[in-house]
């Protein structure tokens, strides 16, 4: 059976800063926090200062458990209790449900909502149903 820990003052840290980032991109560069619109963006750019800021977007996404380290001596644990080939798998379903969803949930379920889109307000409800069926699933049904 797979344990959830409960993390409340990490999820709060968490998303404080993702907040804060998503208020910060907008506030200085009027653009949506979407993490793969700004991936996107990285590898077809629009010009040579588009790419710096989605560089430094992503450089500051995937420096966090450096930043784990820094401060307390120990890299984060990370558990994953599938295999390669379910990550890519998973990944790819990802991928395309961003591509016809119109973005991902950082995109609408942070800054959308903010923004009282309807689009995303649609989008993030969608994300949450079948997050919550999917868990059910593997959890009740299938017994994961």
């Amino acid at each position: 059976m797979m344990e959830t820990v409960f993390t409340p003052l990490q999820s709060l840290g968490g998303g404080a800063l993702i907040g804060l980032a998503a208020v910060l991109l907008m506030a200085t560069m009027g653009r949506v926090m979407g993490a793969t619109g700004i991936v996107a963006g990285l590898l077809q750019p629009a010009s040579g200062a588009d790419w710096v800021w989605r560089a430094a977007m992503v450089a500051g996404m995937v420096s966090g458990p450096l930043v784990v380290l820094a401060l307390t001596g120990q890299m984060p644990v990370v558990q994953v209790p599938v295999s390669t080939g379910m990550l890519v798998v998973g990944g790819l379903i990802v991928g395309i449900g961003v591509t016809f969803g119109s973005g991902c949930t950082s995109g609408h379920g942070v800054c959308g909502m903010a923004r009282l889109s309807p689009r995303s307000i649609v989008a993030t409800l969608t994300f949450m149903a079948t997050t919550a069926v999917t868990v059910f699933v593997v959890r009740h049904v299938i017994g994961g």
